[in-house]
């Protein structure tokens, strides 16, 4: 067992992706993303995840120098060409202008497009509602999801994530996939040997099965069987709004030398525009349903392991 703190660990990584080959604001960029989830107790999509990313920029899926072009068709829309890098860079140049066109205007939309699969989506709406503002994102990735009927993968597990700002820079946080759960999931459930629950994945010839080396080399299910495709199919229209690739269409993310080439779009909305005393109101609400009704607030458990 080895603890390292915060600093300690964003240096390792940040190091480790340099010497892998990435320039040093892609290494930096890509670190501060990796803890962030894994100080969310995010842990398939944290440490563990990054050495995908390792291996992508080794083999080519990932240019580790690529420069993510951004143009601004009006001044609340930011899009972003990743040009084969990582997604997260050419949010991390977007992001005060997204803060300060929301401000501006109410609402601000990031779209990009040519990107390596996004980790931990939930990361670009929590940075936004700390900001005070409302924010969607939702990201594609190659297809590994079977739903509407198909028994062969048709989408990815395109996440979708949902963020809003309470008082004390807290936030309320959704951030789940359209899939049954993440593939990062199953992959470590067969690296531990261990089962995996019912309806969360079919073999390669459309079976369901609990056997999650089955599952890899067949597919994923939808979260609430056909409305969960449809949530898969919603992300991925607005994923997909800059010129990404479909999922379909979308290189592999874990072989090969070309970039899966996927989609990430995020919107924010500012809130106080509409209501000054939302932040406040929203947080008197949350407070009775979790007090007074026992329902549980999405978000509060990623605090607690911050």
């Amino acid at each position: 067992m080895l603890t390292l703190a915060v600093h300690e660990a964003t240096v390792l990584c940040t190091r480790a992706a340099i010497a892998s080959g990435a320039a040093i604001a892609m290494a930096e960029s890509l670190a501060k993303a990796i803890i962030a989830a894994e100080l969310r107790g995010k842990h398939p999509v944290g440490i563990a995840h990054f050495f995908d990313y390792l291996e992508a920029i080794q083999q080519g899926r990932i240019d580790g120098f690529a420069a993510p072009v951004l143009s601004y068709p009006t001044p609340m829309i930011v899009m972003s060409d990743a040009k084969g890098g990582i997604a997260q860079l050419g949010f991390d140049l977007a992001f005060e202008q997204l803060v300060t066109s929301a401000r501006q205007s109410g609402i601000t939309i990031f779209s990009q497009k040519n990107a390596y699969t996004c980790g931990e989506l939930g990361y670009f709406a929590e940075r936004l509602a700390k900001q005070g503002l409302i924010a969607l994102a939702f990201g594609n990735s190659p297809a590994l999801l079977a739903a509407g009927g198909a028994t062969k993968p048709v989408y990815g597990t395109n996440p979708f994530a949902f963020a809003a700002p309470l008082d004390n820079n807290e936030i309320v946080l959704i951030d789940q996939a359209s899939s049954a759960t993440a593939f990062v999931s199953i992959r470590a459930a067969a690296a531990k040997g261990e089962n995996i629950p019912a309806g969360w994945a079919m073999d390669d010839k459309g079976q369901a099965t609990n056997d999650p080396a089955k599952a890899l080399m067949g597919s994923l299910l939808p979260f609430g069987g056909m409305k969960g495709g449809n949530i898969a199919l919603m992300v991925e229209i607005l994923a997909a709004l800059s010129g990404a690739n479909w999922s379909l269409d979308a290189p592999d993310f874990l072989s090969g030398r070309a970039s899966p080439g996927v989609g990430l779009t995020i919107i924010g909305i500012c809130p106080a525009l509409f209501s000054p005393d939302f932040c406040h109101r929203l947080t008197a609400h949350t407070q009775r349903l979790n007090e007074d009704f026992n329902v549980h607030i999405p978000g509060q458990r990623q605090r607690a392991a911050q």
